[in-house]
């Protein structure tokens, strides 16, 4: 068989392992949509230099979370909850087609939607409290890097929360760190500082799921608590790109003060949920000739001859 015809997998070793044995749930369904259109599956190791080599190797490629590094490769990664995932062309969530795609509530099945919400928030999340909480504290889940402002960040971490702040002076600010982030003694003493200078501010130990429970609003960069916070029904607003950005306040594309001012009609939480997740991801959990078929589709999407 043409060579052309090839698929490689790279893989870190643990999802290397899960994938040869056949483990993997989304991995073995690509593996299986493709070999099934006549494609020859391999699993190799990631690696700097496999993935550079994947340039000149003939066929196919799928890096995990990696950036593509030619126009025959592409990169898949988790949509945030397990069993959905994404296969696109770039690395970047925010140049992903479900960020590049308007959002149309008219367009969503309100009933499926509400069943679908239903269900995942039950199973991801079944302490979730729905109260809403208008005077409730502003809840700010940092990531890293919080002293930078990086190309994708309206300004850095640190100034986000001393913006917001300002703008909630009667508000708490819960501001939470990531627990698998490594914080610099010059990131603490930033958000000593930022204590200091704002009475509002308090950096906590609270959990996720308490934090949203007590929330009025979600201010992050582009942490995925915010689109966990739509399963509490909480507004959120982002000061980074990302691919969830379309019924949030959207600093980015619209400026701070249109951003914040857009967040209290927030709402469709249960439409917006169904499309992003069921619509524009691929379920894995689903019946497994419907998610084949969505594979070979968003492949065919991405120029592959399927």
């Amino acid at each position: 068989m043409d060579q052309h015809t090839d698929v490689t997998f790279y893989l870190d070793p643990g999802l290397l392992q899960s994938a040869r044995e056949g483990r993997h749930n989304f991995i073995g369904l690509v593996a299986k949509t493709v070999s099934d259109l006549g494609f020859r599956v391999f699993f190799t190791e990631n690696s700097e230099h496999a993935r550079q080599a994947s340039i000149i190797r003939p066929g196919y490629a799928l890096f995990h979370m990696d950036a593509p590094t030619h126009p025959r490769a592409l990169t898949m990664r988790r949509s945030y909850f397990y069993p959905f995932w994404q296969i696109e062309t770039s690395e970047r969530r925010w140049d992903w087609t479900v960020a590049l795609t308007a959002f149309k509530p008219q367009q969503v099945d309100e009933a499926e939607a509400q069943r679908f919400f239903g269900f995942w928030r039950k199973r991801l999340f079944p302490d979730a409290d729905h109260v809403h909480v208008p005077k409730g504290p502003i809840y700010v889940p940092l990531q890293g890097l919080i002293r930078q402002h990086r190309s994708f960040q309206s300004c850095s971490p640190v100034d986000m929360i001393s913006r917001t702040a300002q703008r909630f002076p009667k508000n708490k600010v819960f501001v939470t760190l990531h627990p698998n982030e490594a914080y610099a003694e010059a990131d603490k003493g930033a958000l000593q500082s930022l204590m200091a200078q704002h009475g509002n501010v308090d950096v906590s130990g609270r959990s996720m799921v308490d934090c949203l429970n007590a929330c009025q609003m979600v201010v992050t960069q582009n942490s995925s608590v915010a689109l966990a916070g739509f399963f509490f029904r909480k507004p959120a607003v982002l000061f980074a790109q990302i691919d969830f950005h379309h019924i949030a306040g959207n600093v980015p594309k619209d400026g701070e003060d249109r951003a914040f001012a857009a967040w209290r009609n927030s709402g469709g939480f249960e439409a917006y949920m169904w499309w992003f997740l069921q619509e524009m991801s691929i379920n894995a959990g689903r019946p497994q000739e419907e998610v084949t078929m969505k594979i070979a589709t968003v492949l065919r999407g991405h120029g592959w001859p399927i």
